[in-house]
């Protein structure tokens, strides 16, 4: 009688991870101890414990020096742009079909992460923005994230400098995302974007976006009255309305303000009316001021993902800018790894479409696996999963077992 369950395993997890960070990095050998798969096997370990490269290697038996790793890696890595290259086809390597059929809602972010070093060759490696963590000097990297619902990818990754221009950033990610075929059906930004050179940019490419307005001049308690973008704090009804934005050089920039009042309701001690206020354009047609609010929202899953990032993110004190790339490449890797799962392997199929359990297999549970010697009790996933394609290790699936790793066996 056919089964009516397949056996999901860490060790097939782990080697459809290092398939396909080979297939696109590759990695080579460097010398008999320091293997493709035995660095890769480093790189998971750090990376489920949170721990440096130096500690994986004194952890894993068999392992090489720190320094030898040190060494193999930078060997055998390419230059900062090449690595950002490979990076992006890994990133876009496990995307879906269905997200190339039609324009998707995107969210674009910086993550910023604290540094108290110096740089390696030039200052422009180090982004300086509001202290954090003791420091206000940054590795900064930005991301474009696919908002929807069961495939929640990170399509685009890229390296930002010091006093690098915003548009120039989203420009980048956006022509990444293109190369992959993902098309935005409009672009969710921070409210750090909202300025004059970046409106002026969208509208010129003719992207749809939304963000929220940065509020400018004389606050409402002021003797003479609010000014500026700060006039729509008085509104205690939702409109519509139009404003123009300068810069220090003198450009403008004209769009449309969308302004969402509710009741606070105690939220935070506050009470009273709260006002919204949204810029939008690009040829963005909202039906309400509900759907705008509710939209604007939906862009805080890309704060998930860094979240994530940081839990999958291997701890390192280097100062080459090309580690750290790769070092949060790996996390959003595996992170793309545990939304393919869900989506193409743990998706349970029904009328209508799939249905998505996240509870099953959390991210932080999907990471502890390829670190583990004693693999834990393996899991049920629903019968014929969708989307394997044959040249990946879980295309290999049985109804007993997935196929072993051997690089892991070496795991203290």
């Amino acid at each position: 009688m056919r089964s009516n369950h397949y056996t999901l395993t860490p060790a097939a997890v782990r080697a459809h991870a290092q398939t396909l960070c080979q297939k696109h990095l590759r990695l080579r050998d460097h010398g008999p101890k320091c293997s493709a798969g035995m660095l890769w096997t480093i790189l998971f370990y750090a990376a489920s414990r949170l721990i440096s490269v130096a500690a994986a290697c004194v952890a894993l038996r068999d392992a090489p020096g720190d320094t030898a790793f040190h060494d193999a890696l930078l060997a055998t890595l390419p230059g900062l742009d090449e690595l950002q290259r490979r990076v992006h086809r890994a990133l876009q390597g496990d995307l879906p079909r269905a997200l190339r059929r039609r324009r998707q809602p995107l969210a674009i972010d910086l993550t910023l992460i604290p540094y108290h070093g110096l740089p390696l060759h030039h200052l422009d490696e180090i982004y300086r923005s509001q202290a954090k963590s003791g420091t206000s000097h940054f590795h900064a990297y930005a991301t474009c994230y696919v908002i929807r619902k069961g495939r929640r990818f990170t399509v685009a990754l890229t390296c930002v400098q010091r006093a690098e221009p915003l548009p120039e950033v989203i420009r980048r990610l956006l022509r990444q995302a293109a190369c992959a075929g993902v098309r935005p059906r409009y672009v969710l930004l921070d409210r750090g974007f909202c300025s004059v050179a970046v409106i002026r940019y969208l509208q010129a490419a003719r992207y749809a976006y939304l963000m929220p307005l940065t509020l400018r001049g004389r606050k409402v308690d002021h003797p003479k009255g609010p000014s500026g973008s700060r006039l729509f704090q008085k509104w205690k009804r939702s409109g519509w309305s139009r404003y123009t934005m300068t810069d220090a050089n003198g450009r403008r920039a004209t769009f449309a303000v969308c302004v969402k009042c509710r009741n606070r309701r105690g939220e935070r001690g506050r009470h009273g009316r709260e006002s919204l206020v949204y810029a939008y354009g690009g040829g963005l047609k909202p039906s309400s001021y509900q759907w705008v609010k509710e939209t604007y929202r939906s862009r805080f899953a890309i704060e998930t993902s860094y979240r994530q990032l940081h839990q999958a993110r291997i701890r390192t004190c280097t100062r080459d800018p090309l580690l750290r790339l790769l070092y949060v490449a790996v996390a959003l890797l595996l992170r793309n790894v545990w939304v393919w799962l869900h989506w193409e392997v743990l998706a349970h199929r029904q009328r209508g479409g799939r249905r998505v359990d996240l509870g099953p297999l959390s991210f932080r549970k999907m990471l502890v696996w390829p670190g583990q010697s004693h693999y834990p009790a393996p899991m049920k996933v629903p019968e014929s999963p969708p989307g394997f394609s044959r040249s990946s290790p879980l295309a290999s699936v049985s109804s007993r077992c997935w196929p072993s790793a051997s690089c892991l066996d070496a795991a203290a």
